[in-house]
Protein backbone atom coordinates (compact mmCIF):
# COMPACT_ATOMS: atom_id res chain seq x y z
CA UNK A 1 0.00 0.00 0.00
CA UNK A 2 1.27 3.45 -0.89
CA UNK A 3 -0.06 6.35 1.17
CA UNK A 4 0.54 10.09 1.05
CA UNK A 5 -0.10 12.57 3.84
CA UNK A 6 -2.77 15.16 3.10
CA UNK A 7 -4.01 17.89 5.43
CA UNK A 8 -7.73 18.65 5.42
CA UNK A 9 -9.14 21.74 7.13
CA UNK A 10 -12.76 21.01 8.03
CA UNK A 11 -15.61 23.51 8.02
CA UNK A 12 -14.96 24.38 11.68
CA UNK A 13 -11.32 25.25 10.93
CA UNK A 14 -9.78 22.12 12.48
CA UNK A 15 -6.76 20.61 10.72
CA UNK A 16 -6.59 16.86 10.13
CA UNK A 17 -3.51 15.24 8.60
CA UNK A 18 -4.62 11.92 7.16
CA UNK A 19 -3.06 9.04 5.26
CA UNK A 20 -4.48 8.87 1.76
CA UNK A 21 -4.01 5.71 -0.31
CA UNK A 22 -2.75 6.19 -3.85
CA UNK A 23 -3.51 2.62 -4.90
CA UNK A 24 -7.30 2.58 -4.42
CA UNK A 25 -8.45 5.03 -7.14
CA UNK A 26 -9.87 7.39 -4.49
CA UNK A 27 -10.48 11.09 -4.93
CA UNK A 28 -10.44 13.92 -2.38
CA UNK A 29 -14.23 13.84 -1.89
CA UNK A 30 -14.05 10.16 -1.01
CA UNK A 31 -11.18 10.87 1.38
CA UNK A 32 -13.31 13.43 3.25
CA UNK A 33 -16.13 10.90 3.50
CA UNK A 34 -13.86 8.04 4.55
CA UNK A 35 -12.47 10.04 7.47
CA UNK A 36 -15.90 11.56 8.26
CA UNK A 37 -14.51 15.11 8.11
CA UNK A 38 -17.89 16.57 7.12
CA UNK A 39 -21.39 15.64 8.27
CA UNK A 40 -23.07 12.80 6.38
CA UNK A 41 -25.12 14.09 3.47
CA UNK A 42 -23.13 17.31 2.98
CA UNK A 43 -20.28 15.99 0.80
CA UNK A 44 -20.62 14.21 -2.54
CA UNK A 45 -24.38 14.43 -2.81
CA UNK A 46 -24.28 13.64 -6.54
CA UNK A 47 -21.98 10.67 -5.99
CA UNK A 48 -18.91 12.29 -7.50
CA UNK A 49 -20.32 13.16 -10.92
CA UNK A 50 -19.38 16.89 -10.83
CA UNK A 51 -23.07 17.79 -10.73
CA UNK A 52 -23.61 19.42 -7.31
CA UNK A 53 -20.48 21.20 -5.99
CA UNK A 54 -21.12 19.85 -2.46
CA UNK A 55 -17.50 18.66 -2.43
CA UNK A 56 -16.03 22.08 -3.26
CA UNK A 57 -12.65 22.60 -1.64
CA UNK A 58 -9.99 25.32 -1.57
CA UNK A 59 -6.47 24.23 -2.46
CA UNK A 60 -3.99 25.79 -0.02
CA UNK A 61 -0.72 24.51 -1.52
CA UNK A 62 0.75 22.21 -4.18
CA UNK A 63 -1.86 23.30 -6.74
CA UNK A 64 0.63 22.48 -9.50
CA UNK A 65 0.49 18.78 -8.52
CA UNK A 66 -3.20 18.55 -9.48
CA UNK A 67 -4.79 17.77 -12.85
CA UNK A 68 -6.28 20.68 -14.81
CA UNK A 69 -9.97 21.47 -14.36
CA UNK A 70 -12.19 19.77 -16.91
CA UNK A 71 -15.17 21.38 -18.65
CA UNK A 72 -17.71 19.75 -16.30
CA UNK A 73 -15.82 20.96 -13.23
CA UNK A 74 -15.51 24.50 -14.62
CA UNK A 75 -19.24 24.55 -15.42
CA UNK A 76 -20.26 23.36 -11.96
CA UNK A 77 -17.97 25.83 -10.19
CA UNK A 78 -19.41 28.67 -12.28
CA UNK A 79 -22.79 27.97 -10.62
CA UNK A 80 -21.56 27.23 -7.08
CA UNK A 81 -21.51 29.47 -4.01
CA UNK A 82 -18.35 30.59 -2.14
CA UNK A 83 -16.12 30.03 -5.20
CA UNK A 84 -12.56 31.35 -5.00
CA UNK A 85 -9.63 31.31 -7.43
CA UNK A 86 -8.33 28.16 -5.71
CA UNK A 87 -11.70 26.32 -5.73
CA UNK A 88 -11.88 22.77 -7.04
CA UNK A 89 -14.33 19.90 -6.82
CA UNK A 90 -12.87 17.18 -4.63
CA UNK A 91 -14.59 14.47 -6.67
CA UNK A 92 -12.54 15.47 -9.72
CA UNK A 93 -9.13 15.14 -8.05
CA UNK A 94 -7.72 11.61 -7.83
CA UNK A 95 -5.20 10.95 -5.07
CA UNK A 96 -1.69 10.53 -6.46
CA UNK A 97 1.88 10.34 -5.11
CA UNK A 98 2.51 13.93 -6.26
CA UNK A 99 -0.04 15.15 -3.74
CA UNK A 100 2.04 14.23 -0.68
CA UNK A 101 1.91 17.27 1.62
CA UNK A 102 -1.18 18.74 -0.06
CA UNK A 103 -3.34 20.96 2.14
CA UNK A 104 -6.91 21.93 1.36
CA UNK A 105 -9.96 23.35 3.09
CA UNK A 106 -13.55 22.16 2.73
CA UNK A 107 -15.70 25.03 1.43
CA UNK A 108 -18.73 26.16 3.48
CA UNK A 109 -22.02 24.43 2.77
CA UNK A 110 -24.27 27.29 3.91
Amino acid sequence: MSDVNITVIDREGNKHTVAAPTDMSMNLMELIRAYELAPEGTIGICGGMAMCASCQIYIINKEDSLPEKGEEEEAMLSEAFYVKDNSRLGCQIPITQEMNGLEFQIAPDK
